[in-house]
């Protein structure tokens, strides 16, 4: 809370130099610490690039970090210190439940303290429930939810014949619950014939050896796991599964998450796969900032999220003519934008982002896809591009809008 205290309030209305304080709250210590330490390099790089000249609102952007300990509580604590020092952006991604928290909160505040309106950034919470029967005008979802990204990772399954017995291993929270969900269902639907051969749910970020899953995984005769683990739940897994000499695929999430390659190492090739909105090796300006971040910090730049975000406020801003969160999150529903994927949608009815999905396999780095993830000498490289309607899942929101 100290970090915010050095945030002064600034005014809602847009003019050149302008600066736009933003706080994100996230976990920044504990097993899933590396995760959040990164992310929050990425966003303060993505802040300085989009700062200035470099945006068409021609404000500047920064951004604080705020330690949440993956703890909702600590999180609305956060928020209010947030809050109280005049901040009108807040950035969260990892855990819907602390998601789902900030949104309630932030939908009451907003409602109670007209003229201190504050707009809720979220780059990776991606239960579904946030843009249906809980979404808020002030929520706005730059990852694809887990439905969308489910559907995209069916449609690729549906056609693999070796893929016979299929096993579920998630995290016990709101997106390891809805991964399980949304996975039966499409199979289901899709491939009838695949057999869901077990299902677990484990803690979050706390268990340390996953070898005894990992046998029930091999007793299954699965020969798929399908997983939204991430951070040290996945690589922690990776680990045991190599340990214990499982050759059966990885339909995943969050492969090139902080720690994920490192695991996997020359392990896995070929067997990994993971659904994203994005890869390693999306060429062009982004290709050249991937590279630069990692001269810079010695780390990756996995969560691409962030140049969405920044990319699309500053169009945001400069339509509204203010940097005033009501202005900017009116301008921001339906607001169509060029990215590194191709062209998105912020869509209108439920502030879900509309856009491209990769399937990606791990493979050796080669001249065609040479990022080294991790410095391993491997990568994540494209087997299927899918277009935004491909995956775009319908909506139930009844979204309720200010005045």
């Amino acid at each position: 809370a100290a970090a915010v205290v050095l945030l002064a309030a600034s005014g809602a209305f847009a003019q050149k130099g302008e600066t736009v304080k933003m706080v994100r709250i996230d976990a920044q210590t504990g097993l899933l610490g590396p995760v959040g330490v990164s992310q929050l390099k990425g966003y303060q790089f993505f802040a300085e690039k989009y700062s200035g000249k470099g945006n068409p609102a021609g404000v500047k952007f920064e951004v604080i970090g705020m330690d949440n300990k993956l703890s909702p509580t600590e999180s609305l604590n956060a928020l209010k210190a947030a809050i109280d020092q005049g901040v009108r952006y807040i950035i969260q991604g990892n855990d819907s439940a602390v998601a789902l928290a900030l949104t309630d909160a932030i939908s009451k505040h907003n409602e109670r303290n007209p003229g201190k309106e504050v707009v809720y950034l979220n780059y990776a919470a991606v239960d579904p429930a946030l843009t249906n029967e809980k979404c808020s005008f002030w929520h706005f979802r730059f990852d694809a939810d887990t439905s969308m990204k489910i559907e995209s990772m069916t449609t690729f399954m549906k056609d693999k014949t070796d893929i016979k017995k299929v096993y579920l291993l998630n995290q016990n929270y709101s997106h390891g619950h809805q991964v399980a969900k949304y996975a039966k269902e499409n199979l289901a639907r899709k491939r009838p014939d695949i057999q869901i051969v077990g299902e677990d749910l484990h803690p979050l970020a706390q268990v340390r050896d996953f070898s005894p899953y990992v046998a029930k995984i091999k007793a299954s005769g699965a020969d798929t796991v399908i997983t939204g683990n991430w951070g040290s739940d996945l690589s922690l897994l990776v680990k045991a599964a190599n340990e214990a000499g499982y050759n059966g695929k990885f339909y995943t999430y969050y492969t090139g998450v902080s720690g994920t390659p490192t695991a996997l190492g020359k392990n896995g090739e070929g067997r990994v796969f993971q659904i994203s909105y994005a890869h390693y090796n999306m060429g062009g300006k982004f290709q050249k900032w991937m590279e630069e971040f990692n001269a810079k910090f010695k780390d990756d730049m996995y969560t691409n999220s962030i140049d969405n975000i920044f990319n699309s406020l500053t169009l945001a801003m400069a339509k509204a003519k203010s940097t005033d969160p009501v202005k900017v999150a009116f301008a921001l529903e339906g607001l169509k934008f060029q990215s590194f994927a191709g062209e998105n949608e912020m869509r209108k009815t439920d502030h879900q982002l509309q856009q491209t999905m990769f399937m990606t396999v791990w493979q050796k780095a080669d001249k065609k896809y040479p990022y080294s993830a991790e410095n391993t000498g491997m990568t994540l490289a494209p087997v299927q591009k899918f277009e935004p309607y491909v995956a775009s899942t319908p909506t139930s929101c009844q979204m309720k809008r200010p005045g």
